[in-house]
């Protein structure tokens, strides 16, 4: 088995919000599962599929794909600051590859990655430059949003690329699932917002402290039913689930952006990054699904799942 799968949901709270103790402990719990699965493939390399948060990527210029270079990380929420281990020369014929399979992408040498991608990185190894690591951005929070069924081929193709690989691979997806957090939409911007989902790259200390004391503030309001935020939905999450474990990952290019926005909230687009990875897993083989972790968490904001899978 030469090809494996980790995809996880993330949340920039996990270290800042206090869930019941059972709820935490159950997390870590699957977390430390997760942890274990990655260790015991011990891959040569990890193909990430991640979302930003307008911390690396802006309207100024907003690719639906980019694959990596040279990347670092931006350091939000206390997250890895500084130099990513990017194997360069496997991320260029990849790209290539993947534009050579009429799939348009973006490429950067400069890669800025947030929390949303380096967070199960973080909890996996606890550092990213060491294990080799190729970035991927999917667009998954900034409209207009590419249709689902181009985020599976791209997947497809960032898989075939890998499947005849004499190195081992693991696809990460991070993100999602139903997931409503206060990141502003351009629609409603306010000149501020706007401002800063133009171009809000190097904030101030002061900003980017400002800045996380709100999304913290938010989480602590949901909790007691007070925030602008929509419910989580387990049943939409679950069956989102269904289909990765169905190994039919075509059956997500019925998923639209207006759907997913009324059903699973504004960032339940993140889930974008498990079809790339399960549909770069499908392109290597039938695959089984050999962990799964679900529950709804306030705290965090997110309906939160853990899954492993390995190409049988």
């Amino acid at each position: 088995m030469t090809q494996a799968l980790l995809c996880m949901s993330h949340s920039p709270l996990l270290e800042h919000v206090n869930p019941p103790v059972e709820v935490k402990a159950a997390v870590e719990a699957a977390l430390d599962q997760a942890r274990q699965f990655v260790l015991d493939f011990n891959p040569d390399l990890v193909v990430n599929f991640g979302p930003d948060h307008y911390n690396g990527f802006f309207y100024d210029l907003m690719p639906p794909f980019c694959i990596g270079y040279e990347a670092l990380g931006t350091g939000d929420y206390g997250s890895w600051e500084g130099s990513i281990s990017v194997p360069t020369s496997i991320s260029e014929e990849l790209a290539q590859y993947v534009i050579d399979q009429d799939i348009d992408t973006a490429i950067s040498r400069r890669m800025e990655v947030d929390h949303g991608a380096v967070q199960p990185m973080e909890i996996i190894y606890g550092r990213l430059d060491q294990t080799p690591l190729i970035p991927i951005f999917i667009n998954s929070v900034a409209r207009p949003f590419t249709k689902v069924s181009r985020v599976r081929k791209f997947g497809q193709a960032v898989g075939e690329y890998f499947k005849n690989s004499d190195k081992k691979i693991l696809f990460l997806g991070s993100g999602g699932l139903s997931h409503d957090p206060p990141v502003p939409q351009i629609a409603t911007a306010t000149p501020e917002q706007r401002a800063l989902l133009t171009n809000g790259r190097n904030p101030t200390p002061e900003a980017r402290a400002a800045r996380e004391t709100r999304t913290i503030a938010a989480a602590e309001a949901f909790v007691r039913g007070e925030a602008d935020i929509m419910e989580l939905n387990p049943e939409w999450d679950r069956a989102f689930l269904d289909i990765c474990k169905s190994g039919q990952v075509a059956k997500f290019d019925s998923y639209n952006p207006d759907d997913m926005d009324a059903a699973a909230g504004h960032s339940s687009h993140e889930v974008r990054t498990w079809i790339a990875a399960y549909s770069a897993l499908s392109a290597c083989g039938p695959y089984e699904v050999t962990y799964e972790f679900y529950k709804p968490i306030k705290e965090y904001i997110a309906g939160f799942g853990v899954t492993t899978a390995l190409v049988k």
